[in-house]
């Protein structure tokens, strides 16, 4: 019989997508000159966090899916990774038009079990990653502000959540997602949705829910950007 693989050797194999798109309306006039994922907490532009997290997991071959207009941001900044001891590749998705669109852009990029973020997530530690596919929860004061899950299911931004379990902007996939999201059709808003995928996973893959017990937030508005910086300054 083989071995089942170390989590190292499973985090090397692992290949991870930083989502880093959007029009960062919420963070509006501060978006107009720079994309979201660009912008600073305290001394480090954004996106540098959600790279440390996926290289504290031991992986260091990462996408980064922008828009066409901010590309040149980052590889301004970032470049091939190499600064970082990482090896970076672009897309670009050509529109706004979700999570789950800027996701299908990383088919062919990944060949096994991946791990996306969301540039905007700033997490304290990393995780352990899963076997398989998997969710990572964080307990909230601001469940309505995300998407909730309760009892395998997650509803999106609930008026009247039935958990504190708020979505966090990190994940675990395998390939199949990428079937799913072929012939996912746009919510109302008119995107194709992150929880759609997770729900999908729920339901049909092997998936893990973690709870996460460190410091988390989205910084994607002004309230949540300042949390973030007084949390940078403290630590």
């Amino acid at each position: 019989m083989g071995q089942t693989p170390s989590l190292d050797a499973m985090a090397t194999k692992m290949k991870g997508v930083i989502l880093a798109g959007g029009k960062g309306t919420r963070l509006l006039p501060a978006t107009r000159a720079m994309n979201k994922h660009l912008i600073p907490i305290l001394n480090k532009p954004m996106i540098l966090y959600p790279l440390a997290t996926l290289k504290e997991m031991g992986i260091t071959d990462i996408l980064i899916v922008t828009g066409g207009n901010h590309l040149g941001g980052f590889a301004e900044l970032l470049g091939d990774g190499s600064e970082y001891g990482v090896n970076l590749t672009y897309r670009v998705q050509a529109e706004a038009g979700g999570i789950a669109q800027a996701l299908a852009l990383a088919e062919g990029f990944v060949e096994d079990q991946f791990a996306v973020i969301l540039g905007d997530n700033i997490f304290e530690y990393s995780v352990t990653p899963p076997f398989k596919c998997g969710i990572v929860l964080k307990h909230t004061d601001e469940a309505t502000r995300f998407g909730v899950y309760h009892e395998a299911h997650i509803i999106e931004k609930p008026a009247e959540p039935l958990s504190d379990l708020a979505v966090t902007g990190l994940y675990f996939y395998t390939p199949e997602i990428f079937t799913f999201i072929r012939g996912l059709r746009p919510s109302a808003r008119g995107e194709l949705e992150i929880t759609d995928v997770n729900n999908w996973c729920l339901k049909n893959l092997e998936t893990t829910t973690t709870i996460y017990d460190g410091f988390w937030s989205d910084a994607g508005t002004p309230e949540s950007l300042a949390k973030t910086i007084n949390w940078a300054i403290k630590k």
